[in-house]
């Protein structure tokens, strides 16, 4: 039993400590306590989803590695990138709302006199390695040191490109307080964040910070750093309240009719942030997803038509409220060509008369104010030409899209 228990704490000696911790104790038993934990793992929402894809290996291999498509998934140009700088954020936004895109998921939001940091994504590769997995397409438009106090960080899942380590060491150095899913919190603690700035909440729990309702709300997807997939992390979606505004997190999420119910009980939002990145049509319900490992998986992500009719759901169906297209232009992270999303997303949001924000990473911007809305990824990268599913906002179906500006 020496043996054992020697060769146990070698094994966890060589743990990358990008691995986080699992929960145990008091934090477990919460977990076990939970409505959303069944048969030892956390659930989705209207069922069970599938983390393998089922076509076949060589099929996926061939998607991933043909010359032709290869080449399109990364930008050929260097991207724009709004270099944010101190006056960018030292002045108060003049609408009390303000939205920093700093690439990926990771967002800036100033809220009624209040700032909250989504989803902060600071390091060079969304991966436990600093040698290998993805790299980031584009510098960080800011160090995050010159980023200035935050009152609360906010995660939505345990994915490395959602929840990175030397980000979360370095605002351990901070007071800022962390808003998290449950279980979440045994990783930060690891990292050095203590317990009394942990604010671990189960779906449909909320939370007070400086006068702002933080509500942890329900997505579908899965969680994992290491290599055994616990599930004893929960992942959700985020509905923050203001005085005078309210804002929605996606996080990373498939289609459900959740959406409505979110809408109903906290919205309607002034914005939303939602996932329309890495995606594969590569199985027609198959979306993807970075971690643990390479590949694409289905139900868990959307494409922008989904995450444009999420928005649609939230705001009770009607176009309203700005749209904000994350989780999209930053890493590689699937097989379809990099500067897609975003023109999908445009056409989609024209479609259907819908108010969306296409800022370049970096750059602030109100939206009650004039949006960006420049396609900026066109000069940087392959277009394709597509006629798209788009959203329906009276239906809540899709339909033929338009021909839109690209190469064959």
């Amino acid at each position: 039993m020496a043996g054992t228990r020697s060769q146990s704490s070698g094994l966890r000696a060589l743990r990358p400590a990008a691995f986080g911790a699992d929960p145990t104790g008091e934090r477990m038993a919460r977990i076990r306590r939970s409505p959303h934990y069944r048969d030892g793992v956390f659930q989705n929402p209207k069922g069970p989803t599938r983390l393998r894809p089922p076509g076949s290996s060589r099929d996926l291999a061939k998607t991933y590695f043909d010359k032709d498509t290869r080449s399109r998934r990364a930008p050929y140009g260097t991207l724009p990138v709004h270099a944010t700088t101190l006056a960018d954020l030292a002045r108060p936004p003049a609408s009390g709302l303000r939205l920093t895109w700093m690439g990926h998921s990771s967002v800036l939001v100033e809220i009624d006199g209040r700032r909250v940091l989504f989803d902060p994504v600071w390091g060079e590769r969304c991966s436990p390695f600093p040698f290998a997995g993805p790299k980031r397409l584009h510098p960080v438009p800011l160090p995050l040191a010159a980023l200035g106090p935050v009152d609360v960080v906010v995660i939505s899942h345990d994915h490395y490109d959602h929840l990175d380590l030397p980000t979360i060491k370095a605002l351990a150095g901070t007071d800022t307080l962390f808003a998290v899913p449950l279980g979440v919190g045994a990783h930060l603690e690891h990292w050095g964040v203590s317990a009394g700035r942990l604010r671990e909440l189960d779906w449909h729990e909320a939370t007070g910070v400086g006068g702002l309702t933080l509500t942890a709300t329900p997505a579908r997807h899965f969680c994992g750093r290491g290599l055994r997939n616990t599930q004893h992390t929960l992942w959700a979606s985020w509905a923050v309240a203001g005085e005078e505004h309210r804002v929605y997190h996606s996080g990373d999420t498939g289609y459900f009719d959740g959406f409505k119910d979110i809408g109903a009980t906290h919205g309607p939002f002034d914005a939303t942030m939602i996932q329309i990145g890495a995606y594969s049509d590569f199985w027609p319900e198959g979306q993807s997803d970075p971690i643990p490992g390479p590949g694409s998986w289905p139900e868990i992500h959307m494409n922008p038509a989904e995450g444009l009719q999420a928005h649609l759901d939230l705001q009770q169906g009607r176009p309203g409220g700005v749209f904000l297209p994350i989780h999209w232009g930053t890493f590689n992270l699937a097989p379809h060509p990099w500067a897609e999303p975003g023109e999908w997303t445009m056409a989609a949001a024209d479609a259907v008369g819908q108010p969306a924000a296409f800022p370049v990473p970096g750059l602030p911007f109100e939206p009650a104010g004039e949006l960006p809305a420049e396609p900026w990824w066109r000069g940087v990268g392959h277009v394709p030409s597509h006629k798209w599913p788009l959203p329906d906002p009276v239906t809540g179906s899709s339909r033929e899209g338009l021909n839109l500006v690209g190469e064959e």
